[in-house]
């Protein structure tokens, strides 16, 4: 398997890119491989199957460029179980190796992205902060082992839908404010990095689009592990990305857990019974979607591998042929990042 590395950046306020990077020759695009996986409640599990999953995944797919995993991948979604769950995490380029015992979730993340040589979006984690706070947060890892971008969930999944889904993560997590996350991939161009409930900002998006990193302006692809519901999921999962797409003008891409069956359902109670977690069922379909707004990729609601071509060529014709970016009325109308 050939490296699929590259170094990255983090000098951005509040970003994951570091100054200074330039590509040794234009990125062209590739290939970002989605897995959607199954969440056991009890994280020694999932920490023992990723491996496995992982390694599957590039021995059918060994030209991968980029692999994706599902929002909170190593425990139940439920705002009574991230605190537990949760562990520290490193910053980006400081150098720090992951714990093995402490931060078990990161230490595999960049064992696995060294392991197989490819950057790894390793879906969202609980993280311990230093001060008792809990997050909701996504790492990146590049082959040689550097943490390249972090992004904690902007956006706190806070809802009530009569006769639907309830839910507050505000309940026990704590907002981020790495407003525009992104890397840069030597052949993916500039990747942005949310979480899920990010999907419904569109302020977010189009700032990432007036940005320019390595001079390239905007981003190429949106990153964007996720877990939409059945209430949600059905309505708005593939609408808001083939949207935000559109509004950025890049790939947008997903990767959510599996739906659980009503037999997965009942064993995952029975194995936390007495714990209070709340069942929560994950809408699946992680997904790739183009600039134009066409899903190029779906998968369906069980454990299913889903393959993105990532075509930058489409990127930048989309953004030549329809140029909203240089037709901003901004004596009418801004939008702009604070701090």
């Amino acid at each position: 398997m050939s490296s699929r590395g590259g170094a990255v950046d983090d000098s951005t306020p509040q970003g994951g890119t570091k100054g200074g990077w330039t590509w040794d020759e234009k990125p062209k695009g590739g290939k970002v491989g989605l897995m959607q996986f199954h969440v056991s409640p009890i994280k020694s599990v999932n920490l023992c199957r990723l491996p496995t999953l992982v390694s599957s995944f590039l021995s059918s797919h060994p030209t991968l460029d980029l692999l994706v995993l599902p929002e909170v991948w190593n425990s139940p979604y439920a705002t009574s179980a991230f605190p537990s769950h949760a562990e520290p995490c490193g910053s980006p380029f400081d150098g720090s190796v992951p714990d093995s015992s402490t931060s078990p979730s990161s230490h595999l993340l960049r064992s696995l992205a060294m392991e197989h040589s490819i950057h790894i979006v390793g879906g969202s984690i609980p993280e311990m902060g230093p001060g008792g706070e809990v997050y909701n947060t996504c790492l990146v890892y590049s082959p040689d082992g550097t943490l390249v971008a972090k992004h904690r969930k902007v956006h706190l999944f806070d809802i009530s839908v009569p006769g639907g889904v309830t839910f507050r993560e505000s309940d026990t997590l704590t907002k981020g404010d790495n407003l525009l996350t992104t890397f840069q991939h030597p052949s993916l161009g500039n990747v942005g990095v949310g979480i899920c409930y990010d999907l419904r900002f569109p302020e977010l998006f189009l700032l990432h689009a007036s940005s320019s990193t390595g001079g390239r302006k905007g981003l190429d692809l949106f990153v964007l592990p996720g877990a939409f519901n059945l209430t949600t999921g059905p309505k708005h999962w593939s609408l808001l990305q083939r949207a935000r797409a559109v509004d950025a003008q890049c790939y947008v891409v997903s990767s959510s857990p599996a739906r659980s069956t009503d037999e997965i359902a009942e064993e995952n109670g029975r194995l936390t019974e007495g714990k209070g977690y709340p069942a929560y069922t994950a809408w699946g379909h992680s997904m790739g979607v183009d600039p134009w707004g066409t899903v190029v990729g779906e998968a369906g609601t069980g454990e299913e591998n889903v393959v993105v071509e990532v075509d930058l060529g489409v990127v930048e014709g989309f953004k030549e042929s329809v140029p909203t970016g240089e037709q901003k009325r901004t004596d009418l109308y801004t939008v702009e990042r604070k701090g």
